[in-house]
């Protein structure tokens, strides 16, 4: 009897051993049809040597999750649906305050959101690199403080970040396989103040390998780490726009409330328009840059990407604040972003500035007319010939210096690279897999002799440049200059002029085009304000239809 006895017992403790296995949801497949399709493209740059990571496994990404994704049904998701999809901040943080939603249930709607169409090989968009282990945790957090919920707050809010930015606990790798255990200990400064105001870091999206400068007239939003990113309204068909690919592809299809990129010269415009979202890149000083993988410490800068100009507002309000560790950081008076919607702040009497050159574009002349109609005066504008000579060695002479600073300060201790020769080195050793598209640019960075004297030429040379394509700004005492998506997102760059892009309309295509904003330095506040104004009156942007 007592043999039989311990029998069961070992049989049983036996079997509870033998746990089931995880179901794997994300699965490589056999890509080579798509890839040979997509040679037919019309742009070279969309004719992809591969889309799928060598490297990454959001298996392990969601790890951490596989629990509480077991009980939260398709069912449950598609009731969550009309409290959160394309909603923004003011009405998610209502739907909370109504007991109608909680913050952990909003993690796990986007959890399962990402889950659901990245594991599908039709609709993935290789938008994520990582996830927040503890997300969840800090999502229930939350939902037990005892705080009143604020409408215009980020508290409780999952925000997804570039992975050039730094956050405590997750590794940084802006797409570089070079970069795949830098671990870091500290968040990046932009990082405290979401934490701050109570914002949930929810993962980190794919990007441009490198923020774009990296390989030459390569497919944009391809890193090594998270594959090709894919634009939702219209995969394999359309660019995501780059170099905050993800951040833009994420926001478009709701894997968050809202993201942040950075920017260079077109980073965050450029795949905000694309992915018909709103996009805003500050004056340079207005938001940190410590613990940020950079290019170019004269032009970098990281800015909100949200679905509205209100989301755009609260999280753009949220990062605000002067960092030490930044030279180049200001101390910019708090803006509330309740302001946007003060009556008094009308379209009537303001004086915009539109290119003649682009006039001929019918999505750009319709929303001039628009504006014109709502009372705005419209100045046309012939901007005069300009040299851009010298940007190039700006970015080459900047990022041979500020990145060794990144890596030496931020950067985990035990990364074998110290410097750009460094990587260049690392990615010959397994070039295929570690740069397919080559490496152009960061041996011609290896290559480019200019002093630091002689860049200070370059730099203001630069400068001038950009600001006498712009001057009518000053003086003919516009408000604004109107352009179409990143097209003079590099001038804008360098005379250091803030931009601002806000979904406009799409082409018979579908592919989405934007209207961006350029101001004079420090006046984010007004051109949130104009942008909010003309956000209403046309209120274009549609959910990608795939991602519904």
């Amino acid at each position: 009897m007592r043999k039989t006895v311990f029998l069961l017992i070992t049989i049983l403790l036996i079997g509870a051993c033998k746990q089931t296995p995880a179901k794997v949801y994300f699965k490589k497949y056999d890509e080579s049809s798509e890839i040979e399709k997509q040679q037919e493209h019309e742009k070279t740059r969309m004719q992809f040597q591969l889309l799928q990571s060598k490297y990454l496994d959001l298996n392990k990404e969601f790890k951490p999750f596989e629990k509480e994704l077991s009980y939260f049904s398709e069912e449950e998701y598609n009731k969550l649906k009309s409290l959160i999809l394309e909603k923004d901040i003011p009405s998610i943080q209502k739907s909370i305050s109504e007991k109608k939603l909680n913050y952990e249930k909003l993690t796990l709607f986007y959890l399962y959101r990402i889950r659901k169409f990245e594991s599908d090989s039709t609709k993935y968009l290789n938008a994520i690199i990582s996830l927040n282990p503890k997300i969840l945790e800090e999502a229930r957090a939350k939902d037990e403080e005892s705080k009143e919920v604020t409408e215009f707050s980020l508290n409780g809010i999952p925000i997804l970040i570039k992975d050039n930015i730094d956050a405590e606990g997750m590794i940084t790798t802006a797409g570089a396989v070079a970069l795949q255990n830098n671990l870091i200990d500290e968040d990046a400064f932009i990082v405290k103040k979401l934490k701050e105001a109570g914002a949930l870091i929810l993962g980190k999206v794919n990007l441009s390998e490198w923020a774009y400068f990296f390989c030459e007239d390569c497919p944009l939003g391809y890193s090594a780490t998270g594959g090709q990113t894919l634009n939702p309204y219209g995969r394999k068909v359309f660019e995501t726009g780059g170099s905050s690919s993800g951040s833009g592809v994420s926001i478009a299809a709701n894997y968050a409330v809202a993201a942040v990129g950075t920017e260079t010269a077109g980073s965050i415009t450029s795949p905000s328009s694309q992915n018909s979202i709103v996009g805003l890149k500050p004056t340079i000083g207005v938001l940190s840059r410590s613990g940020i993988v950079p290019i170019s410490s004269t032009l970098d800068t990281p800015g909100p990407m949200t679905k509205s100009i209100v989301d755009n507002a609260i999280l753009f309000e949220a990062i605000l604040g002067k960092d030490n560790e930044d030279a180049a950081s200001l101390e910019i008076e708090d803006f509330n972003p309740k302001e946007l919607l003060n009556e008094s702040y009308t379209i009537k009497g303001k004086r915009i500035g539109v290119l003649k050159p682009i006039l001929t574009d019918s999505i750009y002349k319709e929303n001039i007319e628009k504006l014109q109609e709502a009372g705005a005066e419209i100045i046309e504008l012939t901007p005069p010939e300009i040299s851009f000579d010298g940007f190039l060695t700006l970015l080459n002479i900047d990022m041979k210096h500020d990145l060794p600073k990144y890596l030496s300060i931020y950067g985990n201790k035990k990364l074998t690279v110290k410097d750009i020769e460094d990587v260049v080195v690392f990615n010959k050793k397994d070039s295929i897999k570690r740069a397919p598209y080559g490496q152009q640019l960061f041996e011609g960075i290896l290559k480019d002799t200019t002093t630091l004297a002689q860049l200070e030429a370059v730099k203001d040379s630069l400068s001038f440049n950009g600001k006498k394509f712009l001057q009518d700004l000053k003086t003919q005492n516009l408000d604004v200059i109107l352009s179409i998506n990143n097209y003079h997102s590099g001038i804008a760059a360098v005379a250091k002029y803030p931009t601002l892009t806000v979904p406009m309309g799409y082409k018979n295509s579908g592919e989405p085009v934007s209207l961006t904003f350029i101001g004079k330095p420090f006046t984010e506040k007004e051109l949130l304000q104009l942008g909010y104004r003309f956000e209403q009156l046309k209120k274009v942007r549609k959910i990608p239809v795939d991602y519904h």
